[in-house]
């Protein structure tokens, strides 16, 4: 986070301004109530975006969240105002990895039995 405009006082106020606003992931909500913790441009500074926009200009994500869609690159769901990687038709995730699809100790034992 060293790089401008990340390390001024203005982000952080802005950053913290964003999560006061929206203290839910906008991407797991409303199925999940996760917190947000990253704070993200939804039109990117290098393509054009305003480095201390307005707060609708901000989006608030969990770090899974955030670090999916960083991942996907500037065309991602944001920036578009799409949440992809998300079914549509479920509300779920796609991913088979996502921590959500994962079953745990005692729902794995009903999922096998069928």
């Amino acid at each position: 986070m060293a790089e401008w405009p990340y390390s001024t006082q203005r982000w952080q106020r802005l950053r913290r301004a964003k999560l006061a606003q929206q203290p839910i992931c906008q991407d797991c909500a409303p199925r999940l109530v996760i917190p947000a913790t990253d704070v993200d441009h939804v039109v990117p500074i290098s393509e054009g975006g305003e480095p201390f926009p307005p707060l609708d200009g901000l989006a608030a994500y969990c770090h899974s969240c955030h670090s999916r869609k960083t991942a996907r690159g500037p065309e991602a769901g944001a920036v578009r105002g799409q949440r992809h990687g998300v079914d549509p038709a479920t509300g779920l995730p796609m991913d088979p990895g996502h921590w959500w699809t994962e079953p745990s100790s005692g729902q794995r034992s009903k999922i096998s039995e069928g």
